[in-house]
């Protein structure tokens, strides 16, 4: 069994974030004898999971729906974030090749390129 303090220091997090982590329902804590909040081995193992999908970009409403004891919704949850990632990737590829270009463009203007003008209409 483990304090919040052992486990906030184990994990690189402040303490307030279990807490916080704990009344939103990503995570559930024991307490001992005088109300303390205890972690066994489960809570930190749980705690780690909720902070390697913190680090993945979901939103702590997305945790909890995909930490869900039903699969289908954790898969739900999972697959949209999937989808999104996968657009913004998307979006950072065309970013960099239109940056490419822009510092490689031999016109002086980039209203004057016709490839940077089919750039900028696009979505």
């Amino acid at each position: 069994m483990r304090t919040i303090g052992e486990v906030a220091a184990e994990l690189g997090v402040e303490a307030h974030v279990l807490r916080h982590w704990e009344q939103v329902g990503a995570l559930a804590v024991g307490r001992d004898g005088n109300g303390y909040r205890s972690y066994d081995d489960t809570a930190v193992e749980q705690a780690r999971t909720v902070l390697k999908l913190r680090r993945v970009g979901l939103s702590l409403p997305e945790v909890v729906a995909a930490m869900a004891p039903k699969k289908a919704a954790a898969q739900t949850v999972v697959r949209a974030k999937i989808a999104a990632l996968e657009e913004e990737i998307a979006r950072s590829q065309q970013a960099i090749t239109f940056l490419r270009h822009t510092a490689e463009c031999r016109h002086r203007y980039l209203d004057d390129c016709p490839d940077c003008a089919s750039f900028v209409r696009e979505n």
